[in-house]
């Protein structure tokens, strides 16, 4: 019952996040990163009460989908909001950010739903969905408070507002005018360029962008992410531990989730993207085919191991490509395509979330496929196939600006070579 319900919630929430994620790059062209904001918000907050409320199968199930509508606004508008604003020397920090919000959102999650499931009352479910709604007036009240994006105004002819956020951003004594000719000489450039589609997001130079952006968050899902956040309680279950420490456990897995991405804050400006990524799925992968090898092992001390590694696999996921997938979605992503390409990597993570919400249960549920811990040989696998491809297509862009960027895919400096590639003039 417990699975079969996660499994429904995990579908429906993707589902959501795909046509989420297409909405909202319409919106974001629109009314600006600021409203669109609020506007997910308002469509969270809707799904958060009407999943804790609701009485029947049906409104629930709309009431997740709705809320995943709103999670597709926030998983496109971090990455465009965070590139779009943070300066360069702080871009990886802040797109790295977003992934932090994830992990600590999973880590409350699993902690509530410890903290309510002694109960015997309906608020043993409605408990944890309600407390969602903290992170709802934590958001609001940021997008009060936050500025628009300069590049956004610029676009809208806002020149002044523009120059005042600007300003706001660097602080009074810093001279913007210089940064801000360069935004209106790049949207200048824009203009004379062909209106944005999702169609010319896979034409020319712009084709190899939007592959490895939505390419990054494939990566995640062949590495088995769904099967280490969502299923690891049960997996800890299926691996003969008791309830009360499959749950101890299944805290540890997140909480360790968030310790690594602090920690990528710290790593992401040093060793830059492409060795911190490609580092992410070689442990990875390591990791899956470990663990696959210690479920042929049949003694005790086996299964303890498997859950100590599934803990040190979600530290070096959020670690490594958990965070840098955000960041590069940032940085590849051309300026005029952003909201559109950052709709297409988000639907990626939902179309990958609907296969895995089904394939995984299927795998290691005793009733099904009965892999239990073998499934770390699936997904060894598949995350091997992946790290090889990323040898080839994840690319080097700490420090790089925008223009360096866009020049270098205009030259069709192949991605794995960009880190040491020298610009004559840009």
């Amino acid at each position: 019952m417990g699975l079969s319900a996660r499994v429904d919630e995990g579908v429906i929430s993707s589902v959501g996040q795909f046509f989420g994620g297409f909405m909202c790059s319409f919106v974001a062209d629109k009314i600006g990163r600021r409203k669109s904001l609020m506007t997910g918000v308002v469509v969270v907050t809707g799904g958060i009460f009407g999943e804790t409320f609701s009485t029947t199968r049906p409104a629930f199930v709309v009431s997740k989908l709705i809320l995943g509508v709103g999670v597709g606004f926030y998983l496109t508008l971090g990455p465009i909001t965070c590139s779009e604003i943070a300066p360069v020397v702080f871009r990886g920090l802040s797109s790295a950010g977003v992934n932090l919000a994830i992990a600590v959102g999973q880590l409350v999650s699993n902690a509530v739903t410890k903290g309510f499931g002694s109960r015997n009352d309906p608020w043993a479910f409605r408990g944890p969905f309600l407390i969602q709604l903290l992170f709802s007036v934590f958001l609001m009240a940021g997008a009060l408070l936050s500025p628009e994006s300069p590049w956004y105004l610029v676009r809208q002819n806002r020149l002044e507002e523009a120059h005042k956020t600007l300003q706001r951003l660097y602080g009074e004594g810093f001279d913007v005018g210089p940064k801000l000719a360069t935004i209106q000489n790049t949207v200048d450039a824009e203009r004379e360029m062909s209106a944005p589609s999702y169609i010319s997001a896979f034409r020319g130079t712009d084709r190899i962008r939007t592959f490895i952006s939505m390419g990054v968050f494939a990566c995640q899902h062949f590495a088995g992410i769904i099967f280490v956040l969502s299923f690891s309680t049960y997996f800890f279950q299926l691996a003969g531990l008791d309830t009360s420490n499959a749950f101890d456990l299944g805290v540890g897995v997140t909480a360790c989730g968030v310790a690594g991405n602090l920690c990528s804050w710290f790593l992401v400006n040093r060793l830059g993207r492409r060795p911190i990524f490609l580092g992410g799925m070689i442990g990875c992968t390591t990791i899956l085919f470990l663990i696959g090898i210690l479920d042929l092992v049949p003694t005790g001390g086996a299964k303890w191991a498997q859950a100590s590694l599934t803990v040190i696999y979600s530290f070096v996921y959020f670690l490594t490509i958990g965070a840098v997938a955000f960041v590069l979605l940032g940085e590849v992503s051309s300026l005029l395509l952003r909201a559109r390409t950052t709709a297409l990597a988000t639907a990626t993570q939902a179309i990958f979330g609907i296969i895995m919400f089904f394939a995984v249960p299927y795998m290691v549920n005793p009733d099904a496929g009965n892999l239990k811990g073998k499934v770390g040989f699936i997904f060894g696998g598949l995350s091997l196939f992946a790290t090889i491809l990323s040898f080839f297509y994840i690319p080097e862009l700490k420090g790089r600006t925008y223009a360096e960027i866009d020049a270098m895919f205009h030259d069709r400096v192949p991605p794995r070579k960009m880190v040491k590639y020298t610009l004559s003039v840009v």
